[in-house]
C-alpha cells in the first residue's frame, strides 16, 4: 500500500470521526480551528441530509466561522447559546495528543475559544493526522501555547522561566514588521518550551516505559512536569487567559458525575495514518485501527 499524503490522512480521520460521532438530531455542533477541521465540515456536507440545515454550528474563532459560512451551514456564536445548553458534540484538532488523551492546542492561536467550546460540549472529538499521535506531550511539538494579556506579557515570560521553560517567546507574525500575532480576543500568544511532560503513571510506576522519567515527582523538579500540575501552575500566573493544555475529565465523565458542563479532554481521538487507515485512541481502550 502506498504512503498516504498528510491531506488524505486528515480527510480519512475526519470521515471516520464524523461517521462515528455526528448526530443528525443534534441541535448544536462545535467546529474547531485548523486545517483538519475543514475536512470534518466536508464530511458533514457529504452526508447531503436535509436535517443538517436545522443544526447550529458553533465556531471556535474567526477562521472556523468562515469554514462554516463557506459551507452554507448555520453559524451560531458561542455567546448566543441559550443558557444551560450544552453543545451536542465538538469536533476539533490538536497539535499533539498523549496516551491519556491530554492535548496540546493553540498552534492556530484559537485555544481560548477552543477550550470554551470543548468545556461546554457533551463530548469533544479530536481529529488529526499521524504526526500528532505521541506517547507524551512535547515529544515532537516544541512548546505550549498560552494566551496572555499584552500588558502582562513580559511578566508572564519571566514567570514561565521560573517554572523551567527555556526561552519562552511571544509569537510574532511571519512578517516581522507586523509585530506579535493577536488572538480573536486581541491578546498575545506566548509559546513556552518545556521538557517532555509526564503522566501520573510515570510518577507512580517504577517500571515506567520511559526510564528517563523514573523517580520524578512531576512538580517541576529538574524541569520535569506532569501535565495537569503544569497547566494549573501556568493558569495561576497573573495575565494568563488560557493555557493550551487540555487535561482532566472528558465531557461524558463530567456529566456522569453530575456536572453541568463538558470536559477538556476528547472522548476519542482519530488519527489518519500513513498507510491509509485511521487509528482511534480512547480512554481505557488503548488504540484500535479502522480501515476507511
Amino acid at each position: 500500500m502506498g504512503t498516504t499524503t498528510i491531506e488524505d490522512a486528515k480527510r480519512n480521520a475526519a470521515n471516520a470521526a464524523v461517521a462515528a460521532h455526528f448526530d443528525l438530531s443534534a441541535r448544536y455542533i462545535g467546529i474547531g480551528s485548523g486545517s483538519t477541521i475543514a475536512f470534518v465540515v466536508e464530511a458533514i456536507q457529504a452526508l447531503a441530509d436535509p436535517r443538517i440545515a436545522s443544526i447550529n454550528f458553533v465556531p471556535t474563532g474567526y477562521q472556523s466561522r468562515q469554514v462554516i459560512l463557506n459551507a452554507g451551514l448555520t453559524d451560531t456564536k458561542f455567546d448566543s447559546l441559550p443558557a444551560n445548553t450544552l453543545i451536542d458534540v465538538a469536533f476539533d484538532g490538536a497539535d499533539e495528543v498523549d496516551e491519556d488523551l491530554n492535548c496540546i492546542k493553540g498552534g492556530g492561536a484559537c485555544l481560548y475559544q477552543e477550550k470554551l467550546v470543548a468545556t461546554h460540549a457533551k463530548k469533544f472529538v479530536c481529529v488529526a493526522d499521524h504526526r500528532k499521535l505521541q506517547p507524551r506531550l512535547l515529544t515532537k511539538w516544541p512548546s505550549i501555547p498560552i494566551e496572555v494579556e499584552p500588558l502582562a506579557a513580559r511578566a508572564v515570560l519571566a514567570a514561565l522561566e521560573m517554572l523551567g521553560s527555556e526561552k519562552p517567546q511571544i509569537r510574532v507574525s511571519e512578517m516581522q514588521k507586523a509585530g506579535p500575532i493577536k488572538t480573536d480576543q486581541d491578546n498575545f500568544i506566548v509559546d513556552a518550551p518545556f521538557k517532555t511532560l509526564v503522566l501520573p503513571k510515570d510518577i507512580s510506576n517504577s517500571n515506567s516505559l520511559h526510564p528517563a522519567h523514573e523517580g520524578v515527582q512531576g512538580g517541576g523538579e529538574d524541569g520535569v512536569w506532569e501535565v495537569e500540575k503544569l497547566a494549573r501552575e501556568i493558569k495561576g500566573i497573573e495575565g494568563v487567559l488560557s493555557v493550551g493544555l487540555f487535561f482532566g475529565m472528558n465531557g461524558e465523565e463530567v456529566l456522569a458525575k453530575g456536572g453541568k458542563k463538558g470536559g477538556q479532554k476528547p472522548v476519542a481521538a482519530y488519527f489518519g495514518m500513513e498507510d491509509g487507515s485511521v487509528v482511534v485512541r480512547r480512554k481505557g481502550e488503548g488504540e484500535t485501527k479502522v480501515n476507511v
